[in-house]
Formats: structure tokens, sequence, C-alpha cells
């Protein structure tokens, strides 16, 4: 029925390509994705451009329902800005701290999520390096694909394929998990979290806390993987937001946060009591 095939198009996961090199990989990988009925295709800045006639020439069949709907990004927190939680397929080892699931349990947390009206998507790097570390740090986790220590080598479409069949498998009779009674409010999006790393990073930079310029980079991936590993929820985000802005003492737009007056007897800064 139609309506069914819309509901599980939105239950099913975003597969994003990340700089994908040939268009050929990506109409391989459009094939795999519709072998086991994924249809939405992100593509973030595609090295030869788009759209590719080599990519639909390589899909056939899945040119129609996949390769002529993707969406191109100039950025991938662009292309994953309205997921609530995103996933980032890689072999390598991080400077960061993330959990790490394989296929099947990705697949079962993307159905758990999305009976609660949450989407998902899934981070496919270029053929080449894979996902850099400022990509990988969008997601709250890694995707491990356990393979032979021998070669573990994996094409584009061969990974797409792995994650899109355990998808698939579990497709059938799939239980509908109970929503989430812990709170009224949705899972924070990734553009949320990104907008609430970048308040957080500005007012660090501006206190002088991120100055050592070789170490930034790793500390800020590093506060952003605590604070996805919250899970945090769109009204505590809110709330981080208030709480960064008053212990800088001015909003995200730069207006001055009111300050409460100390109280009579209360201790001030430098340790004397306070005015009153």
């Amino acid at each position: 029925m139609p309506g069914d095939a819309g509901r599980e198009e939105s239950v099913a996961p975003v597969i994003v390509l990340v700089g994908p090199q040939m268009g050929e990989n990506v109409g391989a990988a459009a094939r795999a994705m519709l072998n086991c009925g994924l249809t939405e295709l992100r593509l973030v800045s595609p090295r030869d451009g788009w759209p590719n006639e080599r990519a639909q020439a390589m899909a056939t069949g899945a040119s129609r329902d996949v390769v002529d709907r993707a969406r191109v990004f100039a950025t991938t927190a662009a292309a994953v800005a309205d997921l609530h939680r995103v996933y980032a397929t890689t072999a390598r080892r991080r400077d960061m701290l993330k959990p790490a699931i394989g296929p099947r349990e990705l697949a079962a947390e993307v159905r758990e999520r999305a009976a609660r009206g949450q989407r998902s998507g899934v981070l496919f790097g270029p053929e080449r390096a894979g996902l850099d570390n400022d990509d990988v740090a969008l997601a709250s986790h890694i995707v491990h694909i356990p393979l032979s220590p021998a070669y573990s080598s994996l094409n584009l479409a061969q990974a797409v394929l792995l994650v899109a069949w355990a998808w698939f498998e579990g497709a059938s009779g799939a239980a509908t998990a109970p929503r989430d009674q812990r709170s009224a409010t949705l899972p924070a999006t990734s553009a949320q979290l990104v907008n609430l790393f970048e308040h957080l990073e500005q007012e660090l930079d501006a206190s002088g806390f991120l100055r050592v310029a070789e170490k930034r980079g790793i500390m800020v991936r590093n506060l952003r993987s605590i604070l996805h590993r919250a899970e945090l929820r769109e009204h505590e985000v809110r709330a981080l937001h208030g709480v960064v802005s008053s212990l800088s003492g001015r909003r995200k737009d730069g207006i001055p946060v009111r300050r409460p007056a100390l109280g009579r007897g209360a201790v001030g800064e430098e340790g004397e009591p306070g005015p009153g």
C-alpha cells in the first residue's frame, strides 16, 4: 500500500555519502540501497559534480528511485542537520571515545528510534581515505563491520550493501518499540547539537580555554563526543545554551546577560562579603 511504503521510508535510515569520488561508485551504492529497500540518498560535495551520467548508468534500475532523487549538500553538517542520530562507518581508531556497534545493532537501534519519531542517518566516507575526524565528530556511534583482519578493506558499494542488508534482514516482523515516555520533547537534531557546540566553543575561545592551537582540534572533538553521549533532548539543549550564556556573561547574540545581585552576606568574587 502507498501509505505503508511512505511509512517505511520515514523509518529507514538515510544514507549519506561524504565526498564520493566517482559517479560509478555512487551508482553502485544506489543499487545496493534499492536491493535492500532504502531510497533516501544524500551526497556531500561529490568530486565529479552532480547530476552525474556515470552514476545514473551504473545505478540502472535504481536510477529513478535513488539517484534521481538524491540531494546534494555542501557540508556534512548540513546533510545531517535534520537527523536525530548519526552513525559513522569507519575502520580506523580515532582520538575520541565513541561507542562502536555492528550493522545488526545499528538496524535494531534505528528502528527503535524511528518508533519514537526519530530519524537516523549513516555516514560513509570517500573511497580512498574514509571519513575525516570532523565528520566522525558529528556522529554518536561508530559502525564497525567485522571482517577478516587479514584483509578488511571494502569499497563504497560493499560497505553500503552490508549496512543496508542488515537493515533489510530485520525489516520483516520487526517489533515496534514503545514510544519514549521520558520527555514530551524529541531528542535534539544534529543541527541543534552543532549550534550548541559552536556556542560553547565560541565562549571557550573567548575565555582562553582553547588557547593552545595544536590541542584545540582534539579538545573540541572530545567535548562534542561527551555531549553526544548524553543523548540530549531539545529542552536540554536550550537549557545548556542558557548555562553557557550565564557563565560567559552574554547571550549568543552578544547581548549581556543580567546577573542576579548577590544577597546580603553572600561571598563576592574576591572572597569578600557581597554588597548589602
